[in-house]
């Protein structure tokens, strides 16, 4: 499919970038499980890497032809909108400072029970609202080595475009899913017979610095909610709290900071 040259912002083919929100790209008409959007091409080359499907493609000018060499077998069928910053800035809302994005379809969210069969070390976020936050602990799960993520139904969406972002495209990488309420989600973990470390501040919570990621042959790393933490049925569905230890009166990380000390130090 050639290149095509935006000529009117209002061509239907552009719906995708005109100032859509995630939720909305989530519903998008004509797709099975809805869109998400793929900044840079590395983040796009990830994507196909992880065998997710391309709609379109938005490309600076200057940036057309590396979009069709990162869309490979997918470039005769998948058009590539190329225009100016400024047209683009007015269409997406924002500067395309990578100069490529892609509407992506999502694909379908795998069975837990599939997920879980093969992993040792997985991470659980309940209720993580900022999408940041969700994208950074992607990117620490990915660089230090979890197999898996959970989230449960109040946390951020993964695939929102600040956390796909903020991931570099691991989000796209560590294979995840979305779980129940934590009677369910209980049962799950113990079927496969993970330990459930959560992390959070109470007073039967032990170091981090005693605790060795070689003591469960699969464990289960739960992180909570900025601000308010983890919620009392977590707490009572997990099998230890564990903490970081903190110096100059600090009680606390960020939660995506605390991840990747958590996960280092338990990826043994």
């Amino acid at each position: 499919m050639p290149i095509i040259e935006i000529a009117d912002l209002s061509d239907p083919r552009l719906v995708d970038y005109a100032h859509v929100t995630d939720v909305a790209l989530k519903k998008a008409r004509g797709t099975e499980h809805g869109l998400y959007i793929a900044e840079s091409a590395l983040v796009l080359e990830r994507a196909l890497r992880a065998g997710h499907e391309p709609r379109s493609v938005l490309a600076l000018g200057n940036t057309a032809e590396e979009a069709v060499g990162v869309l490979g077998d997918w470039a005769d069928r998948v058009p590539v909108f190329v225009g100016p910053g400024e047209l683009l800035a007015e269409l997406t809302g924002y500067i395309l400072h990578r100069g490529v994005i892609a509407a992506m379809h999502r694909p379908e969210l795998p069975d837990a029970d599939d997920l879980l069969a093969r992993a040792r070390r997985i991470v659980i976020l309940e209720n993580v609202a900022d999408p940041t936050n969700v994208g950074a602990i992607f990117r620490s799960a990915g660089a230090i080595g979890a197999d898996a993520i959970l989230v449960t139904p109040r946390c951020s969406d993964p695939f929102y475009r600040r956390s796909i972002r903020v991931s570099m495209g691991t989000v796209l990488q560590v294979p995840w899913t979305r779980v129940g309420d934590w009677s369910s989600t209980r049962e799950l973990l113990t079927r496969h017979g993970f330990h459930v470390a959560a992390l959070a501040l109470t007073a039967d919570a032990v170091s981090l610095r005693d605790v060795t990621g070689h003591e469960h042959e699969r464990l289960a790393l739960l992180l909570g909610a900025e601000g308010e933490g983890l919620t009392p049925e977590a707490l009572d569905a997990s099998d230890s709290v564990v903490q970081i230890p903190m110096k100059h009166g600090i009680d606390s990380l960020n939660v995506a900071a605390a991840s990747a000390v958590a996960m280092w130090a338990l990826s043994g």
